[in-house]
């Protein structure tokens, strides 16, 4: 398993103390399974990873588990690592981008499911009383409106839409052309309408 371990300042032979060791060197020799390459690498760059992870997630916790991914990412596949394709930073900042992108598509993913379930499973209460008091309102506020209407808009409004009758059975019921039911029918829609403050 891999652990990681603080690299002793003193210990610089190993890295090299001659020359400073620059992170691709170091992604060369964690290719190779060094451990201590590694600590020094971590110890270089995940700041970095972890602040653009941060800044992409928000949530720290969620920041610090994708930094680890991203680390243990590192180690697995750092023989795949192409010097002329870009420097080790840019390697580890992309895949570091990447990672936190992956991380955001599945939260609202998983947020989208919980919220279709959610709607799926929404019972809202059932108040019979406050409907039955809606409903008597709105009846009367109906029947006044209605009682606005002349005789004839009343007639052909009862039968056509309370009614259900077509607009030539209403005419032939009411002895009357089928335009002059359409125009009763019209004028008294619009009346309801401004009685009841209904925008057309």
């Amino acid at each position: 398993m891999l652990k990681l371990v603080p690299r002793d300042p003193d210990s610089n032979q190993e890295l090299g103390s001659a020359l400073p060791v620059t992170q691709d060197d170091l992604l060369g020799r964690v290719a190779t399974g060094d451990q201590a390459a590694f600590a020094e690498l971590y110890d270089q760059i995940s700041p970095r990873v972890l602040g653009l992870i941060r800044r992409l997630l928000k949530d720290h916790a969620q920041s610090e588990e994708v930094t680890q991914e991203v680390f243990l990412e590192i180690w697995q596949n750092a023989a795949r690592y192409d010097a002329s394709k870009g420097g080790a930073s840019t390697w580890i900042l992309t895949m570091a981008h990447r990672r936190a992108v992956d991380r955001i598509r599945a939260s609202q993913s998983s947020r989208d499911r919980d919220t279709k379930v959610g709607i799926r499973d929404y019972n809202p209460a059932y108040d019979s009383v406050t409907e039955s008091v809606e409903i008597k309102i709105e009846h009367e506020r109906v029947e006044k409106a209605m009682s606005r209407l002349t005789e004839l808009q009343r007639q052909a409004v009862t039968l056509a839409y309370y009614g259900g009758y077509s607009h030539s059975e209403v005419a032939t019921m009411l002895s009357v052309p089928i335009g002059t039911v359409k125009t009763r029918l019209r004028d008294g829609m619009i009346r309801l309408r401004d009685e009841m403050g209904v925008a057309s």
